[in-house]
């Protein structure tokens, strides 16, 4: 299984549903992707990384506009790419922000 933080070999017995639609699940893709980009990072501080810790955490497959601003800003900051364009060069960067 691949998490926010790494990878994990687990029986299917532990694992627990959070009942995602589709879309969720995409969304919490997302996320996760744009996290472990930003963990690859061997020159993030620890502020940033408590950061992307909690959000990593988070049981919910959308960040709040706060979460969203502050992921960004990290984006920006650690000059992560997408698309071989920098992040501060995209205008819409963000995931759709609506609960399930």
């Amino acid at each position: 299984m691949k998490t926010w933080d790494g990878e994990l070999t687990v029986e299917v017995k532990h694992l627990k549903s959070y009942d995602y639609l589709p879309a969720g699940c995409q969304q919490m893709q997302v996320i996760c992707d744009r996290i472990i980009r930003l963990r690859e990072n061997k020159n993030l501080e620890d502020a940033p990384s408590a950061v992307l810790k909690h959000l990593g955490e988070l049981k919910r497959p959308y960040l709040t506009a706060f979460e969203e601003e502050l992921l960004g800003f990290i984006e920006v900051k650690a000059s992560i790419t997408k698309a071989g364009e920098s992040i501060g060069d995209v205008q819409d960067i963000g995931i759709v922000l609506e609960s399930c």
